[in-house]
Formats: C-alpha cells, sequence, structure tokens
C-alpha cells in the first residue's frame, strides 16, 4: 500500500499534474517547466524530485542540462497505470490545454537567453 500512496499523493498536487502532462509531449529541463508552471526553479525542482521519488518521472544528465521524461512505469505498476491513464485525462481542461498549446515556443536555449 505504501508504493500505492505515495504514486497517489505525487498526483495529487495541480503543478505535477501540469508536469506529468507537459512531460507526455516532450522532454524538459527545468527551466522549461519552470517556465510552463510560472514558479521558482526550486519550486519545480521539488515537483520533479516527487514525482521521480514515485516513479512517475526519471531524469538524465546531458551535457550541461538535466532532462526529464516520463518513466515506462517498470519501476511500479501505479506508475504503469497512472502514466497510461493520463495520457487520455484533461487534454481539454482549459489550464491542461493552454499549456500544452504553448510548449512548441518554450525552448531552453530562449529560456536562458542564448539563440
Amino acid at each position: 500500500m505504501k508504493e500505492f500512496l505515495k504514486v497517489m499523493k505525487a498526483a495529487s498536487d495541480p503543478s505535477r499534474v501540469k508536469i506529468l502532462k507537459t512531460l507526455q509531449k516532450k522532454v524538459m529541463c527545468v527551466c522549461e517547466i519552470q517556465t510552463v508552471l510560472g514558479t521558482a526553479q526550486s519550486t519545480a525542482s521539488k515537483h520533479l524530485k516527487i514525482l521521480e521519488e514515485a516513479g512517475l518521472v526519471t531524469s538524465h544528465k546531458d551535457g550541461l542540462w538535466v532532462n526529464y521524461r516520463l518513466t515506462d512505469g517498470h519501476q511500479s505498476p501505479y506508475a504503469a497505470n497512472l502514466i497510461g491513464n493520463m495520457r487520455h485525462w484533461l487534454d481539454e481542461e482549459p489550464e491542461i490545454a493552454e499549456i500544452l498549446q504553448s510548449l512548441p515556443q518554450i525552448d531552453r536555449h530562449t529560456i536562458i537567453g542564448k539563440s
């Protein structure tokens, strides 16, 4: 039950739901996620840590960047089910739809001021 509760608690925050929905569309760094959420980098990092500990998100370092993506769910059947079901949920929710529509314009190089 502990593993189930960890996954459900991780997904019970609106900001973390937004992160999960955006990561369905593309791999992102913290600065891009911070832009999507409109929060401080430390806040975005805290949310990502919770999602990673629940087995919903994974990260990998690529040079100077740390990229985040959804896991394949192999770590937890609860995480796998949630990730699979979320692909069909909330896309029509106005706030989520707006975020998903803005994703093509969100680019790490623009955010940090390098073109």
